[in-house]
């Protein structure tokens, strides 16, 4: 990587220095991103200027983007390079006021800590391991990605899959592995497949009667195909189940031949790609949204 060549295309000091520290990132195998004031991350692109492609308001989480590859929020870490420096991102480090991970793309997990109270709780109840010290608190870095999740416990973030942290330097001490205890924190009721589609059968149940062009075998084909796409899918995850799932309602959403068992399989194919249950209940939503039923 001709890092110093990167650096050059770009023009003011301040900008150079975050563009410094995010190439380093990239080279050392961790998604990096810009963020602006506030910690927020950039929309970079025209396409999801004034969250137009359905992320959530504080652009956190990317929506069903229709652009070729996810380009805000969380998903817009990458180690590539080129992408960091490209005409297209020169925008977003011109006003970057900090750099940000994709800890779960890197394979790590972060532990929130945001004040004193947090951080005695972790030193009596967690094991040891690579700590970086925040404005408010403490991070503490384990190797190892699961699920993230906000508010586990007082004081207490998890930022790992689908979620980025601010880069605050290595920290110190050697990176232990993710504990059972951390992973245990994210678990708060049973796993919700059923829940959810139970939330929605509503809407299903609008249908006019039998599929007359359907027949159960076609159907039980096409969910299967849906769990295969949503399975094999490399990125752009949440793209890909919103995208799954509103196909699926195009075909059978009117007909009144979906049932709960159906849904509950997309269901559980998208958490095993990391999807939350509250990300597989907007993204139906939004489907169901999309296609007015």
């Amino acid at each position: 990587m001709t890092q110093p060549t990167d650096i050059r295309r770009v023009s003011g000091r301040h900008m150079s220095e975050h563009l410094r520290t995010a190439l380093r990132l990239a080279a050392d195998g961790m998604p990096a991103l810009p963020l602006r004031q506030g910690k927020l991350p950039f929309g970079n692109c025209p396409a999801c200027a004034h969250n137009a492609c359905g992320g959530r308001p504080n652009m956190k989480t990317p929506g069903p983007c229709a652009c070729p590859q996810p380009c805000h929020g969380w998903a817009a870490a990458t180690t590539d390079s080129h992408v960091l420096n490209s005409p297209a991102w020169a925008p977003a480090w011109r006003h970057a006021a900090m750099v940000a991970y994709h800890p779960g793309g890197a394979g790590v997990t972060v532990v929130d800590l945001d004040d004193p109270a947090a951080i005695a709780w972790a030193r009596q109840t967690l094991p040891a391991t690579r700590t970086v010290t925040t404005n408010r608190g403490e991070h503490w870095i384990y190797e190892g990605a699961m699920h993230s999740a906000n508010a586990v416990r007082p004081g207490v973030d998890i930022k790992s899959r689908m979620a980025y942290a601010r880069w605050l330097g290595p920290g110190i001490g050697a990176t232990a592995a993710l504990p059972d205890a951390v992973r245990a924190l994210a678990v708060k009721e049973p796993s919700p497949p059923r829940r959810a589609p139970q939330t929605l059968t509503a809407p299903l149940r609008g249908g006019q009667g039998e599929c007359r062009h359907r027949t159960p075998a076609y159907l039980d084909r096409g969910i299967a195909m849906a769990e295969q796409r949503i399975t094999e899918a490399r990125s752009a995850i949440h793209a890909t189940v919103y995208r799954t799932f509103l196909a699926v309602l195009s075909a059978h959403g009117r007909c009144g031949c979906l049932t709960d068992a159906h849904v509950a399989r997309l269901f559980t194919a998208a958490q095993a790609k990391g999807e939350s249950p509250r990300h597989c209940i907007d993204a139906w939503t939004n489907a169901l949204t999309r296609l007015g039923l």
